[in-house]
């Protein structure tokens, strides 16, 4: 088992930054993927970036290359999601979490963090 704390979220006005970080315990080594995802009230779930684990090679959806970073800390057990350039349309619920499964392949995380909410206001 696999447990995935997310916290930072909050609300800032467009062009703001803020850093959600997520921090994992229990069998990770297992893990070979981690990832944030978003979902907006009536849209369907988004995976924004992904990071392999062991090779720190990192993986963006369109939507946000080039405003958003994902990385590991030095421990490897926290995952960070800085975000810049902030836009309404960012607004969601953002999400951490692991996969031991294909990284690239949204269904196959089964580990989740329970949720932190990023509000970009105009």
């Amino acid at each position: 088992q696999v447990q995935l704390v997310d916290t930072g979220g909050g609300s800032v006005q467009a062009g703001g930054s803020l850093r959600l970080s997520c921090a994992s315990s229990g069998n990770t080594d297992s893990m070979y993927c981690m990832a944030w995802f978003r979902q907006a009230p009536g849209k369907e779930r988004e995976r924004v970036a992904h990071i392999w684990i062991r090779s720190g090679a990192t993986f963006y959806a369109d939507s946000v290359k080039g405003r958003f970073t994902i990385s590991q800390g030095n421990a490897k057990n926290m995952l960070y999601l800085q975000m810049h350039s902030l836009k309404p349309e960012d607004t969601a619920m953002y999400y951490c979490a692991a996969t031991s499964g294909t990284c690239g392949v949204s269904s196959s995380y089964g580990y989740w963090g329970q949720g932190t909410q990023v509000t970009v206001s105009s």
